[in-house]
């Protein structure tokens, strides 16, 4: 299992880069070094400088070109960072040569976020699962990492599993994967017994992009107290409780996050966590719709949902949240110009959507408790369409 830390005294400065390639453009990279450096500060750090590069593809040795390479290391020094993260994935190579020319270390957006579920997992299961990641991850960088790792005492990124000479070798750390692997079997197969002994209640899913909203619907609606906290991947272990409507009873469970460019082992290490969205019967699939790219929040959340559940056909709910926090600028009578989403009001936005999809949607404010009553009763007769199904003798309930 991951080793015991020191405790960070203070914050570690990160400088950030990004590049933009042929199917970005300079505002989309923009948002994602924003997404980026609050990675960053959920770690625990603090970003000091951005830089960004066009290139029609990275290189092959250094992910970036030679003068900006040259720029970055002359900043480095000057500020005395203590790190560089790069928003993609690097290769082994990439990472080696990186920190052979810029003198510091280096990490990417993959190691970040195996650090922050690091940080924050707390149950058996959650922290297998992401000693599995680490591993898998690190398999293909061992060499010339793991002395590397030895000589640092602590700090973002650096919360990789065995950091002992003697676990540099490849067949030992495949031999731990494998160990891991068997140890996920045998707590898979404690939470399914766990499910199957909850009866046929209607199990209703809390998904969506990280630090949407979700525990505090789930607080919300359960009146209870899940951890929420205004950081990505607040919550890492699911959550589950029983919630009564009226007297309709159903499960509502909480998930962990999503986010762009979700390091693949992660996603294969927490398929299990996510057996709750599988098994569900309703998922509610909140979206802050006070985020400028909401939309894109949206399209990726539905795409990892389809890697992790190979499926379409599960009843959705929308749940707009934050709608306190949406703001927009009414047009001149005489502007001309075409309207942009920083336009629409929210009574537009709602009626736009709402006749855009089929799914039904609503909009709130869980932080307020604002159309709570109108969440309730959307939420109730969509689980009561399905306990009608399974359950058509069971009217006198409603």
């Amino acid at each position: 299992m991951p080793q015991n830390i020191e405790i960070r005294k203070e914050k570690e400065s990160a400088v950030l880069v990004g590049v933009i390639t042929g199917g970005d453009s300079e505002e989309t990279v923009a948002e994602y070094l924003d997404e980026l450096a609050f990675l960053v500060e959920t770690a625990g750090g603090l970003t000091l400088k951005r830089f960004t590069q066009k290139l029609d593809k990275p290189d092959p040795a250094t992910f970036i070109g030679k003068g900006k390479l040259e720029e970055i290391g002359q900043y480095v020094v000057e500020s005395q960072a203590d790190l560089v993260v790069f928003d993609d994935e690097l290769t082994a190579s990439q990472h080696r040569n990186l920190e052979k020319a810029l003198k510091a270390r280096v990490i990417d957006r993959s190691n970040l976020i195996l650090d922050i579920f690091a940080l924050r997992a707390r149950s058996a299961h959650a922290k297998t699962q992401v000693e599995l990641a680490q591993y898998q991850y690190l398999l293909p960088r061992l060499a010339g990492m793991w002395t590397h790792l030895e000589r640092q005492k602590g700090g973002i990124g650096l919360k990789g599993p065995g950091e002992k000479e003697i676990e540099t070798d490849r067949r030992i750390v495949r031999e731990r994967i494998a160990l891991l692997k068997k140890r996920l079997k045998q707590i898979e197969k404690q939470m399914a017994t766990q499910r199957s002994n909850r009866g046929n209640l209607v199990r209703v899913a809390l998904v969506g992009y990280t630090n949407v909203g979700k525990s505090n619907i789930m607080n919300m609606i359960s009146k209870t107290d899940v951890f929420a906290e205004d950081k990505l991947f607040a919550t890492l272990d699911t959550t589950v409780r029983k919630v009564v409507i009226g007297n309709l009873p159903f499960l509502i469970s909480d998930t962990v996050g999503f986010i762009r460019k979700l390091p693949h082992h992660l996603i294969e290490s927490f398929k299990s966590t996510l057996d709750e969205v599988r098994e569900s019967d309703i998922l509610l699939h909140v979206v802050d719709i006070s985020h400028p790219n909401f939309e894109e929040q949206i399209r990726v959340v539905r795409e990892t949902l389809r890697e992790i559940t190979g499926e379409d056909e599960k009843q959705v709910v929308m749940v707009f949240n934050k709608m306190d926090r949406y703001s927009w600028v009414e047009k001149e009578e005489d502007d001309l110009t075409p309207s942009t989403k920083e336009n629409i009001s929210l009574h537009e936005m709602q009626e736009t959507w709402m006749a855009r999809e089929n799914a039904p949607c609503i909009f709130i404010s869980a932080k307020y408790k604002e159309n709570l009553e109108g969440f309730r009763r959307l939420l109730y007769d969509t689980v009561v369409a399905i306990h009608q199904k399974r359950y058509p003798y069971d009217h006198f309930l409603y």
